[in-house]
């Protein structure tokens, strides 16, 4: 099983951006990579997912217009950008690995706190 580290969290004003990577102590190049988040008060709730061989990436409705997910198989690494970040993003931000032929779960890293605050 491969083991993920989030890392690129921080605390951020209204509008700011932040780049969080995902560094995986393997290669996940057959795997497709996710990124969830959980806001206080909340469940966790997806917010990529970026194919093997970034063949094919989505977004959460939220997500969409201002975070981007890439990833760098070479490096064993994934990442997620946010741009335009408000308020209602703060939350732990995990990514994960998936079974790309039925999308099961296979590895989750413990996560990176964004704080998005005034």
């Amino acid at each position: 099983e491969l083991h993920l580290v989030e890392s690129g969290g921080g605390v951020v004003q209204p509008g700011g951006s932040l780049r969080l990577s995902c560094a995986a102590s393997g290669s996940f190049s057959n795997l497709d990579m996710n990124w969830f988040r959980q806001t206080p008060g909340k469940e966790p709730e997806p917010v990529s997912n970026i194919e093997t061989g970034s063949r094919h990436v989505c977004y959460a409705d939220f997500a969409n217009g201002r975070f981007t997910i890439s990833r760098d198989d070479a490096d064993n690494k994934a990442y997620l950008q946010l741009n335009n970040l408000k308020p209602e993003d703060t939350g732990r931000y995990f990514c994960a690995t998936s079974d790309t032929s039925n999308g099961d779960p296979l590895s989750l890293g413990q996560g990176t706190q964004v704080t998005v605050s005034s």
